[in-house]
């Protein structure tokens, strides 16, 4: 287990990212969310995260429910502010946002200090919880003035009274997580996809950044949204068509790691749990199957000469860490 940066929050090296359980794309019933969290929690996972965003609540009520079989004190939980739900009669669906669900609500940009008590409140009456471990500002990315002017602040004070344990800020982009990192005194920022074997830019920034002021990062996006756990033409990279040249890019990577024993999803977990940085990090699954797969993958052993022909071939930045290179900063990682 990790410690989340000065706090006593702590997390497994392993989280489950709670964002397929809220019909992402496509559906899930309840008895297969509820088997994913089973499967997850079996294999030794302890950290989960959602958000208001997820499904207009789904994946918060799915998880909730999950969780209750468990003993509270055993599991950390993460949600997220920032996008207040409203009730909304407009009707159809919320694919436009990527989840295959009614859209019984509207989601309404909201940083301000009562904002945020509103959608955690709404959040922990959804999870079925009293408390939730940590709290994510969630994606700022237009926003920052009210994130820092009214969000941070209002997040700080919940942290001081004890309404949750730690706070952050969660994103796809370096810069501004970095400012978070250097201007204030978050424990934790999740950052999505800017640090995979596809894209290394937060060693540029966050990474270092973080490393210097004792600051956690949760890594999520570590497939990239699909095109490393299965790189072919029509696969996805952040949510969109992969690009011609990180589809060669990733066959090249899944070919090194076939030459070498192992498989590309093995590779692209423990590149990204390898920085002393990284206190955890998130995968989504949408079946007990894919938990599993998961907790195999990210247990398995890599070969050390994968590391040493990605470097040689140019398709590893030289000064990314590699597992086995360097003296983490944290107590090992519970391996789920």
């Amino acid at each position: 287990m990790n410690t989340l940066g000065r706090s006593d929050v702590r997390v497994t090296g392993l989280g489950l990212g709670a964002g397929p359980l809220a019909n992402l794309y496509t559906e899930v019933d309840d008895e297969q969310a509820h088997a994913t969290v089973a499967a997850a929690w079996r294999r030794g996972v302890r950290y989960f995260d959602t958000a208001p965003h997820y499904g207009l609540g789904l994946s918060e009520r799915r998880l909730g429910a999950a969780l209750r079989e468990h003993p509270r004190g055993d599991c950390t939980v993460s949600t997220k502010v920032g996008r207040r739900l409203e009730p909304s009669a407009a009707g159809g669906d919320d694919l436009a946002h990527g989840f295959a669900v009614p859209a019984t609500h509207r989601r309404v940009w909201d940083f301000t200090a009562d904002g945020i008590r509103r959608t955690l409140e709404a959040s922990l009456a959804r999870l079925g919880l009293d408390r939730v471990d940590v709290v994510y500002l969630h994606d700022p990315d237009d926003h920052a003035e009210a994130a820092f002017r009214e969000g941070y602040p209002a997040l700080e004070k919940l942290r001081s009274e004890g309404v949750v344990g730690a706070i952050g800020a969660g994103m796809t982009q370096t810069a501004m997580l970095t400012r978070f990192v250097r201007d204030t005194d978050v424990d934790v920022v999740l950052c999505a996809g800017r640090y995979t074997l596809l894209d290394q830019s937060a060693l540029t920034d966050l990474l270092p950044a973080a490393q210097r002021r004792g600051t956690s990062v949760v890594i999520g996006g570590a497939f990239n949204s699909g095109l490393l756990a299965d790189p072919r033409p029509t696969a996805t990279y952040d949510y969109a068509e992969a690009p011609r040249e990180l589809v060669d890019r990733a066959l090249r990577l899944k070919a090194a790691a076939e030459r070498h024993g192992t498989t590309l999803r093995a590779a692209a977990l423990a590149f990204c749990a390898a920085h002393p940085a990284v206190a955890s990090v998130l995968v989504g699954a949408r079946s007990a199957a894919e938990a599993d797969d998961c907790a195999d993958q990210f247990g398995a052993t890599i070969p050390p000469d994968l590391w040493r022909e990605l470097r040689e071939t140019g398709l590893l930045s030289p000064d990314a860490p590699v597992p086995g290179e360097q003296s983490p900063r944290r107590p090992p990682q519970e391996q789920a």
